[in-house]
Protein backbone atom coordinates (compact mmCIF):
# COMPACT_ATOMS: atom_id res chain seq x y z
CA UNK A 1 0.00 0.00 0.00
CA UNK A 2 1.24 3.32 -1.26
CA UNK A 3 2.82 5.55 1.97
CA UNK A 4 1.43 9.82 2.19
CA UNK A 5 3.66 12.42 3.45
CA UNK A 6 1.99 15.83 4.22
CA UNK A 7 5.13 18.04 4.13
CA UNK A 8 4.59 21.80 5.04
CA UNK A 9 4.75 22.64 1.28
CA UNK A 10 3.42 19.51 -0.74
CA UNK A 11 1.65 16.04 -0.52
CA UNK A 12 3.43 13.07 -1.80
CA UNK A 13 1.91 9.54 -2.55
CA UNK A 14 4.82 7.44 -2.94
CA UNK A 15 3.74 4.39 -4.94
CA UNK A 16 5.17 0.64 -4.07
CA UNK A 17 6.78 -1.63 -7.29
CA UNK A 18 3.16 -3.09 -7.76
CA UNK A 19 1.11 0.06 -7.81
CA UNK A 20 3.31 1.57 -10.06
CA UNK A 21 4.12 -1.39 -12.69
CA UNK A 22 0.42 -1.36 -12.69
CA UNK A 23 -0.34 2.27 -13.25
CA UNK A 24 2.34 2.50 -15.60
CA UNK A 25 3.98 5.24 -13.71
CA UNK A 26 7.91 5.65 -13.30
CA UNK A 27 7.22 8.24 -10.43
CA UNK A 28 5.49 9.29 -7.17
CA UNK A 29 2.97 11.95 -6.85
CA UNK A 30 3.78 15.21 -5.91
CA UNK A 31 0.99 17.90 -5.20
CA UNK A 32 1.47 20.75 -3.95
CA UNK A 33 -0.70 21.68 -1.22
CA UNK A 34 -1.96 25.09 -2.77
CA UNK A 35 -2.97 23.00 -5.51
CA UNK A 36 -5.76 21.12 -3.62
CA UNK A 37 -9.04 22.81 -3.33
CA UNK A 38 -10.22 20.16 -1.10
CA UNK A 39 -10.84 17.07 0.51
CA UNK A 40 -13.50 14.59 1.55
CA UNK A 41 -14.07 11.23 3.26
CA UNK A 42 -16.40 8.63 1.16
CA UNK A 43 -17.49 5.45 2.59
CA UNK A 44 -18.08 4.57 -1.36
CA UNK A 45 -15.06 5.64 -3.34
CA UNK A 46 -16.61 3.74 -6.56
CA UNK A 47 -18.73 6.47 -6.93
CA UNK A 48 -16.50 9.32 -7.39
CA UNK A 49 -14.72 7.30 -10.31
CA UNK A 50 -15.36 8.90 -13.88
CA UNK A 51 -13.91 8.36 -17.08
CA UNK A 52 -12.41 5.51 -18.49
CA UNK A 53 -8.76 3.72 -17.40
CA UNK A 54 -5.90 4.63 -19.55
CA UNK A 55 -3.22 3.44 -18.94
CA UNK A 56 -3.93 1.55 -15.06
CA UNK A 57 -5.61 -1.90 -14.41
CA UNK A 58 -8.99 -2.06 -12.75
CA UNK A 59 -11.23 -4.85 -11.08
CA UNK A 60 -14.41 -3.54 -10.34
CA UNK A 61 -15.40 -3.07 -6.72
CA UNK A 62 -12.03 -4.47 -6.19
CA UNK A 63 -9.83 -2.61 -7.66
CA UNK A 64 -8.40 0.61 -9.18
CA UNK A 65 -5.12 1.94 -9.93
CA UNK A 66 -3.63 3.85 -12.03
CA UNK A 67 -5.22 7.28 -14.47
CA UNK A 68 -8.89 7.49 -15.44
CA UNK A 69 -9.49 10.53 -18.56
CA UNK A 70 -12.40 11.56 -18.28
CA UNK A 71 -13.68 15.05 -21.24
CA UNK A 72 -12.37 17.49 -18.73
CA UNK A 73 -8.91 16.13 -17.33
CA UNK A 74 -7.74 12.70 -15.58
CA UNK A 75 -7.98 11.10 -12.09
CA UNK A 76 -5.49 9.31 -10.40
CA UNK A 77 -6.68 6.23 -8.67
CA UNK A 78 -5.66 4.04 -5.74
CA UNK A 79 -9.29 2.66 -4.52
CA UNK A 80 -8.43 -0.52 -2.86
CA UNK A 81 -11.80 -2.64 -1.51
CA UNK A 82 -14.69 -0.81 -0.43
CA UNK A 83 -12.52 0.98 2.67
CA UNK A 84 -13.06 4.27 3.13
CA UNK A 85 -11.05 6.48 1.06
CA UNK A 86 -10.11 10.16 1.12
CA UNK A 87 -11.08 12.15 -2.46
CA UNK A 88 -8.81 15.15 -3.29
CA UNK A 89 -9.99 17.57 -5.58
CA UNK A 90 -7.38 19.37 -7.35
CA UNK A 91 -6.37 22.45 -9.43
CA UNK A 92 -3.78 23.09 -11.53
CA UNK A 93 -2.18 20.12 -11.67
CA UNK A 94 -1.71 17.16 -13.29
CA UNK A 95 -4.51 15.52 -11.99
CA UNK A 96 -7.80 16.87 -11.53
CA UNK A 97 -8.90 14.70 -8.71
CA UNK A 98 -7.32 11.77 -6.80
CA UNK A 99 -8.81 9.42 -4.53
CA UNK A 100 -6.79 7.28 -2.22
CA UNK A 101 -7.91 4.13 0.10
CA UNK A 102 -5.64 4.51 3.18
CA UNK A 103 -6.27 2.77 6.52
CA UNK A 104 -5.34 6.78 8.05
CA UNK A 105 -8.28 8.54 5.71
CA UNK A 106 -9.10 10.52 8.98
CA UNK A 107 -5.44 11.69 10.18
CA UNK A 108 -4.87 12.44 6.27
CA UNK A 109 -7.73 14.98 6.08
CA UNK A 110 -6.49 16.28 9.25
CA UNK A 111 -2.85 16.50 7.74
CA UNK A 112 -4.02 18.39 4.97
CA UNK A 113 -6.13 20.93 7.08
CA UNK A 114 -3.35 22.06 9.24
CA UNK A 115 -1.68 25.52 8.79
CA UNK A 116 1.64 24.54 7.66
CA UNK A 117 4.35 24.74 10.37
CA UNK A 118 7.92 25.11 9.29
CA UNK A 119 9.66 22.10 9.38
CA UNK A 120 6.72 19.84 9.88
CA UNK A 121 6.04 16.56 7.86
CA UNK A 122 3.46 13.86 8.76
CA UNK A 123 3.82 10.35 7.37
CA UNK A 124 0.85 8.47 7.06
CA UNK A 125 0.50 4.73 5.99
Amino acid sequence: MAVLFVHTDRLEIRLTRAEKLISFRRTDIVVPLENIRSAALTDDPWVWVRGIRAPGAAIPLTLAVGTWKFHDGKDFLLVKGTRTSVVIDLENDEFSRIIVTTAHSVQLLRALRLPPLEGRTEIID
